[in-house]
């Protein structure tokens, strides 16, 4: 019984030393690592901004149009409800919409 629960505080103890020096492992870069990020980046800007305009923004649109909408009609709901109509909500989500729609035309030359 003494023996197993050796064993078992040996394995945790080493265990425990093992994910504590993880962090303290030291990474040596050769080079200059502002060349190393630009090359990648370079390397994979095509696929990036392919992916991004492809997916990522459509994306935002369809869950923008859908807010866009649900918001016009709880709008309408509360006019009918209370007769006032607040427009701030909506004028966001549609120039956020108009942002999203037109953001692939200039977000590239800004990044």
């Amino acid at each position: 019984m003494r023996r197993a629960k050796t064993k078992r505080m040996a394995a945790a103890f080493a265990g425990a030393f093992c994910f504590a020096a993880m962090p303290t492992t030291t990474a040596y870069a050769s080079g200059d690592v502002a060349g190393a990020v630009t090359s990648t980046w370079n390397t994979a800007r095509s696929q990036i901004v392919s992916v991004v305009n492809n997916v990522v923004f459509p994306c935002l649109d369809v869950i923008l149009a859908v807010l866009l909408f649900v918001k016009i009609g709880a709008m309408y709901m509360d006019y009918r409800k209370h007769g006032q109509i607040e427009w701030t909500p909506v004028a966001i989500i549609f120039a956020c919409l108009i942002f999203t729609l037109t953001a692939p035309l200039y977000i590239w030359s800004i990044v």
